[in-house]
């Protein structure tokens, strides 16, 4: 059973030029509920200045339907994202950083080292208050601005974000630079660092075509947890290129032609990307809602 991070409504809009209403992104959210999505990324709780299109994280949050089975993630890259998520219901805590110094002086004028100072204090508030944290770390595969990362870096990162408090990592390919081979090699070092008990997830975007080719090398070096856009939303207002994430429907049919469940229902996954593409007046990145289902 693959499980789906739906990251749409955050990821998904964020980068948008058109800001989207607070009672549609309530409503995107719902329907991809009603399509079997349990997992979602829904608000962001970044500068309203600097990322407009989440200012509304806390209203989101309030409209949402409240579902025992359903569990909503609210970004956080500071200490003043934390405190804003703390007041709301929100149930798990994406606690995000690069992990190249280049791009984090770029647009957290911190290096890596800075911010996971801070934001191990910050996971570990966050536990304390009750509310659950993945950690998200960021050009794990290479960095528009240093080209490789190196893994040894990425780990240690892992590493202290799991001793602040930790229940996931997700590994971000912030500007689609990863390839199957790679990703393969990044997962067993992963695995040999930490154990295969490791909640990991892949969070991959389609900069250069290989976003579903990364997603299958890595579900067939063990992982089953991977996050997703409806539609093929998304991108980075702070990475050069980072265009869409994996498209959630063609991941979906991907994996719904090889056998292999994702609990969720293809047919209204395609309706809601139709329906978002109306939403945006703009042709949208996936490819399902262009072919239709075989």
């Amino acid at each position: 059973m693959i499980e789906i991070c739906e990251v749409g409504p955050r990821d998904g809009l964020q980068n948008e030029s058109k800001i989207i209403s607070t009672e549609t992104k309530v409503e995107l959210i719902t329907r991809l509920i009603d399509a079997g999505m349990r997992n979602i990324e829904a608000v962001s709780f970044v500068n309203p200045k600097v990322v407009p299109q989440m200012a509304d994280a806390e209203e989101v949050l309030r409209l949402l339907p409240k579902r025992d089975n359903v569990t909503y993630a609210g970004l956080v890259l500071s200490r003043s994202g934390l405190e804003r998520a703390l007041q709301t219901n929100v149930d798990f805590l994406h606690v995000v950083t690069a992990t190249s110094d280049q791009f984090n002086l770029r647009n957290a004028k911190r290096t890596v080292g800075q911010a996971v100072e801070e934001l191990s204090k910050v996971i570990q508030e966050g536990v304390e208050a009750d509310k659950e944290a993945a950690g998200v770390l960021g050009t794990a595969f290479g960095c528009p601005f240093e080209g490789n990362v190196p893994l040894s870096q990425v780990l240690e990162v892992a590493e202290k974000f799991l001793a602040a408090g930790c229940k996931k990592i997700t590994l971000a390919d912030t500007t689609g630079m990863a390839n199957p081979f790679q990703v393969q090699n990044v997962i067993k070092a992963f695995k040999d660092a930490f154990g295969s008990d490791l909640s990991l997830g892949l969070h991959f975007h389609n900069t250069r075509g290989l976003g579903l080719a990364n997603t299958l090398a890595g579900y067939q070096a063990g992982v089953n947890r991977f996050d997703s856009s409806i539609a093929g939303l998304g991108g980075c207002p702070f990475a050069p290129k980072a265009v869409g994430n994996v498209c959630t429907e063609d991941m979906v049919n991907m994996f719904h032609g090889m056998g292999i469940e994702t609990g969720t229902d293809l047919n209204q996954l395609l309706d809601i990307a139709k329906w978002m593409e109306k939403n945006m007046e703009r042709s949208l990145d996936g490819m399902l809602m262009k072919s239709g289902i075989a």
